[in-house]
Parts: structure tokens; sequence; C-alpha cells
């Protein structure tokens, strides 16, 4: 039986993993900037992380949510205390996309509206509701199609006034990325960020914060709304929250009623899940993950604008893009086969970094001194071209 191709593939198959390192079938290591679409928080295979599913494992491993599982309050009061959203509830449930879905539906049972207002380049993931307040004609299918939500330029304060003064009790939620990921690591203004916290509440509709991608401390704070002292209704999160383990959530404000059935799931918040969200919370809150963040990302894009080669350098903590020129629009493939780096990217010509939360200086500077050796050879290839012409 032939796999489904989820991304186009590259001919690497990785095997093992530790740290910022990964290693394929034939021991080659390769340092790991990208974490698996921002997904590794801690480093791979941490050892706490390891040792806190074995011992769940040993436990149990899974039990209906029609019972008490003491792990998920334990995650939830670590939840709160490390973001500071201790008045808040937790639902429990398995990926980005499902969050995001879950909010969206939240909030149209919170306000009895139908209208979501979105944003340019948004990602919000490929389920149905999440999929549809995606800026990407691409992955919506004919089924997905729906005029119940509106898309506006990201960072444009006048444009969500003016919808919001013709639509406003039509709407039930604003849902928007504190950083844009896969739209290309664009940082939303903290006047923009604000404006939606205004809006949303002069017509009583729910502000939702996606930190799927830039939530979790990659920012250089546990949400990277956090930057503009404003609170969301509704808080989603994926991605760093389990290191690798499938877990997912959303914070819900307390005056958001949530009655049993609204939203439900069988495998989210499982015990294993849970396990490994606590081991994340834990080496974040002990090792000063999010100020290393905050710091390392600091002085990754300071040394990458001291390249002449590269433009728009851009993000907070852990979240980095770049542009390179089309003349080195073969960079991230030769950081990947010849230089053994793992990069993101977003189309056209931009490099998105999103490593480990751990990430060392000597591995930073590993990766500039690398990527330094790696647009030169680019150079040199292109040069090489020409003359052959």
């Amino acid at each position: 039986m032939k796999l489904f191709d989820v991304y186009p593939l590259y001919d690497i198959a990785i095997t093992r993993a530790s740290g910022a390192y990964v290693w394929d079938d034939n021991g080659v290591q390769y340092l790991d900037m990208y974490g698996g679409h921002a997904v590794i928080s801690i480093g791979h295979t941490h050892p706490h992380w390891v040792k806190r599913i074995e011992d769940q494992l040993e436990k149990i491993a899974f039990y209906s949510n029609s019972v008490h599982l003491p792990i998920q309050q334990q995650l939830a009061d670590k939840l709160g205390a490390v973001s500071g959203k201790n008045d808040y509830q937790l639902f429990l449930c398995n990926s980005g996309a499902e969050a995001n879905e879950n909010a969206l539906k939240l909030a149209s049972f919170h306000t009895g509206r139908k209208k979501i207002v979105a944003f340019s380049k948004s990602f919000h993931g490929r389920t149905s509701l999440a999929v549809a307040a995606t800026d990407n004609p691409a992955i919506v299918a004919p089924v997905n199609e729906t005029n119940n939500v509106a898309f506006l330029p990201f960072n444009d304060v006048a444009a969500l006034e003016q919808y919001f003064a013709a639509n406003g009790h039509t709407i039930a939620a604003v849902i928007v990325e504190g950083i844009q990921g896969v739209g290309g690591i664009h940082i939303a203004s903290e006047a923009f960020l604000q404006s939606i916290r205004q809006q949303c509440n002069q017509y009583n509709a729910l502000f939702i914060a996606d930190s799927v991608q830039c939530g979790y401390g990659r920012s250089g704070k546990f949400f990277s709304h956090d930057y503009a002292n404003v609170q969301a209704d509704i808080y989603t999160m994926a991605k760093g929250m389990g290191n690798g383990f499938p877990v997912a959530g959303i914070l819900i404000a307390p005056h958001i009623p949530a009655k049993h059935g609204m939203l439900g799931t069988t495998f989210g918040g499982n015990p294993l899940a849970c396990a490994a969200a606590l081991a994340v919370l834990e080496v974040i809150e002990q090792d000063n993950l999010i100020e290393m963040a905050k710091q390392r990302g600091m002085y990754l894009m300071n040394k990458l604008k001291e390249f002449p080669e590269l433009s728009n350098v851009r993000g907070r903590g852990l979240m980095i893009g770049f542009d390179v020129p089309e003349n080195l629009k073969s960079l991230r493939k030769t950081l990947i086969f010849d230089y053994k780096i793992f990069t993101g990217e977003a189309k056209p010509n931009t490099i998105r970094l999103l490593p480990s939360l751990a990430l060392t200086r000597k591995q930073a500077d590993e990766f500039l001194e690398t990527l330094r050796e790696a647009i030169d050879a680019v150079k040199a290839e292109a040069v090489n071209q020409v003359s052959v012409k």
C-alpha cells in the first residue's frame, strides 16, 4: 500500500532524534532549525518528557472523558500557573485545527451569530470551520465554502473598524494569529490587536487568539498576543504543547459558559497526552525557556540582519523569517541536502526558523556559520551556470 503524500517529500528518512538534532537512516546528522512545523518546543526526546510518558504508560494510557482523570486537572493547574490564565477553563483536544474548530463553534454557540472575521494570509487548519477561515482557496474544498467568513487585510485597523461599524451585530468572533506562521512570519501590531479587542467589546463578539504555532513561549512570551497587553476570550494551542505528542487545547474565559455537549472529544486529554504536555510546561518553567527563546531569537535576528543577501528579517523569539532574492531561491534545498540543516519556507522566497526553545548559543552559531557557507555556495553555483551559458 502506498502512503498518501501529505507534503512534497524529500528523499530523506529520519529515524532518530535528540535535542536540536535528527539523524537519517544512514546515520547522517541534521541540525533541526524547523522543529517539525514548530512542534518541538523543549528538544527532541527530552529525558524528562520521555520519563513522564513512560511513567504514565505504566499506570493508564487511556480512559473515557466520562470519568475524572486526575492528570487532566494537574495539566490545567500547571498551564494556568505558567500562562497566567488561572481563571480560564481548559478544553483538551488533539490538534491545532481541532482547537480552532471548537473555538469557532463555541463562539457561535455563545453569541448566536454566524459571521467570522479572519485575515489575509491567515492559516487556522484544515477541518471544516478552520479551513473556511484560512486564506488559501487551494485547500478549501467546495463543501467548506461559506459566506460566513469575511477576510480583512492583516494589520489594517481602519478596515477592521469600518467592517465592524457595518456588520458588528452579526459577528460571532474574530480569529487572529499573533504571528502568522504559514503566511510568512507576519507580526500582528499591538494597535491592531488592541483594536480587535475594542471592537469585540463594543459589539459583543469574541476575540479568538490563535496561538497554535506562535504560542507556548515561542515568541518570547507565553502567548504572542501578550505583547499587546490584551486578553482574548479564547486562546487556541497545539504544536509545541506536546513536544511531538498529539495534544491541543482551548482556554475559555470565565464569562463564556461551556455546557455539556457543546464540545466533545474521544481522545482529547488522554493521560499520555497530558503527561507529555505537563513535561513540556515543567521544562519550560525549570529551564526558563521562554526568556531563552526571546534572547536567542534577538541574537539570531541581529546576526541575520548582517547578511547582505537577506532582507526583511523579522519575527519574535524563535519564530523568525527572512526573504532571499531570486538567485538564492534554492538556498533551503542546499541547506538540507548539502549542509544538513532543516528549515521551513513560506512561498515565494521566505525561509522560516522555528527551532526548539532550548536552542543553545553554540547551535545558533553553528547555523549562522553554515548559512554563510551555503549562501556562498549557491551564489558560486549561479555564477558557474551563467559562465557555462
